[in-house]
């Protein structure tokens, strides 16, 4: 099980976890939720702690877990961070995506 974050996502998230009031021992938890344009969207916040059937990954010193269910439709994901005057937020590039919209956080998944 593989997610990479990049430098930028990694400093977004590392002041997500800071504003949001989390320490050093907080989680980024990435799953994936029925919803937005194309079906799936993906959802993600701050954690303290894991969840009992969480996949603990990590990338870059950053403690990353999935969801139990939501894992496979995110191993070998590409979180990266978008940062100008018309967007800031995380973008994600997955490999297990068959299509996604313009808003860059829904997709529907590849058979």
């Amino acid at each position: 099980m593989k997610v990479t974050l990049t430098p930028k996502a990694e400093r977004f998230i590392q002041r997500m976890i800071v504003f949001g009031g989390g320490g050093s021992g907080s989680y980024f938890r990435l799953s994936v939720k029925p919803g937005g344009c194309s079906g799936l969207s993906y959802d993600f916040h701050i954690v303290e702690q894991p969840e009992e059937e969480d996949v603990a990954v990590s990338s870059n010193g950053i403690s990353v877990l999935l969801e139990k269910d939501s894992a496979a439709l995110l191993d070998g994901l590409i979180v990266d961070c978008e940062d100008n005057l018309m967007n800031t937020g995380l973008i994600f590039t997955n490999p297990n995506a068959a299509a996604s919209c313009g808003c860059g956080t829904s997709f529907s998944a590849k058979e």
